[in-house]
């Protein structure tokens, strides 16, 4: 199969149906990295505020390289993935300080900075630059499953290798970035995961996997194995009208985020002993737990959590001092906004908001 066989109809496809998004059209590789960070794994419709407000925030890389991490967090919450933000800005100092402020024009270099794998370097250059690079997300990955008949399951280093070789091969020279683009709306919007619409799509013609009707099996996906789950625990700590909150250490999931100091509890332990111990270790003090104060569920990439939040009270006058903590800070609940956290901590917040705990 040549790449006319699939460029030229998807191509003419491209011209009369894709989607107008907010980054489209824009030859600022700094918009298109943008984006490309926030669309993994991340639906198009879910981005599209964060990217205007992230956007408006910080318009240009000098201006997000300027920011301080607070602040870029806090934009980015809610999008999940925080990883992704970091990455972002700690990239972006990085191009300020060597490369002049300006992204570099190769694949080869862009992967050279943080939170930059081979889809997204491949996805900047082909767009923004014009380079002939492929691309593949999700949305390629299994329209190129299709199309080919790819049977081996998605994710093994054989079908990565093959997806890769099939996306260079089929690129159009001198249109790589319309190719690609056209591909992932293919796969958002005809190709989907489910029930693919094979009447719209252009490349129909010329897809194995329909010709031999097995396109809703394709692709072949890995079993996932089950999510672990844990119990933790968060407190409230209270001290006049300010409660405490802890940042995480910038290794950590939610890494260079704010929450309410707790922790996993272990096998045989009971709730209020889980606290009284998680806040020695991180804090070393002594916490009295008093009232609960709600229980909140939430599922991460590898595992979900029941968070039960506790009002808690210090011990003795004890001073917290942040020892598996980056930082700690006594503040009022109307504050708490300005301070970036994750989903959960971020439920406790605004019920503080409304009511205050008391111990």
């Amino acid at each position: 199969m040549t790449e006319c066989d699939i460029a030229r109809p998807l191509l003419g496809w491209f011209a009369d149906h894709a989607r107008g998004l907010p980054w489209r059209g824009s030859t600022d590789p700094y918009a298109v990295w943008v984006s490309e960070i926030m669309l993994q794994q991340t639906r198009v419709e879910t981005v599209i505020p964060y990217y205007n407000r992230w956007m408006e925030r910080f318009p240009s890389l000098v201006e997000l390289a300027e920011a301080d991490q607070d602040e870029v967090l806090s934009t980015w919450e809610g999008l999940g993935y925080y990883s992704r933000a970091r990455n972002l800005h700690k990239a972006a100092r990085l191009v300020r300080a060597e490369y002049n402020g300006q992204l570099p024009e190769t694949a080869a270099e862009l992967r050279r900075l943080p939170g930059i794998g081979r889809y997204t370097a491949g996805a900047i250059a082909s767009i923004a630059l014009g380079a002939d690079e492929p691309a593949l997300d999700g949305n390629i990955r299994r329209v190129l499953a299709r199309i080919f008949d790819i049977s081996e399951p998605l994710g093994s280093q054989e079908t990565e290798r093959s997806l890769w070789t099939l996306a260079r091969e089929c690129l159009p020279e001198g249109r790589a970035g319309d190719f690609n683009q056209a591909l992932m709306d293919l796969g958002a919007m005809v190709c989907t995961p489910r029930s693919p619409k094979c009447g719209q799509c252009p490349l129909a013609g010329e897809c194995r996997a329909k010709a031999l009707g097995v396109q809703d099996q394709r692709p072949v996906r890995k079993t996932r194995p089950r999510l672990p789950h844990y119990d933790v625990t968060a407190a409230v700590i209270e001290r006049g009208d300010s409660v405490l909150i802890a940042k995480r250490p910038q290794d950590s999931l939610l890494g260079g985020m704010w929450e309410f100091p707790g922790g996993k509890r272990n096998p045989g332990e009971d709730l209020v002993s889980c606290l009284q111990r998680e806040i020695e270790e991180e804090l070393a003090v002594s916490v009295e737990v008093c009232e609960p104060l709600g229980v909140y569920q939430h599922a991460y990439t590898h595992y979900r959590v029941t968070l039960h939040a506790f009002s808690c009270g210090l011990v003795n006058g004890m001073e917290p001092e942040p020892v598996q903590v980056e930082d700690i800070r006594w503040v009022r609940a109307d504050e708490l906004g300005a301070y970036p956290m994750g989903k959960i901590d971020r439920q406790i917040a605004d019920r503080l908001q409304q009511e205050t705990p008391s111990c």
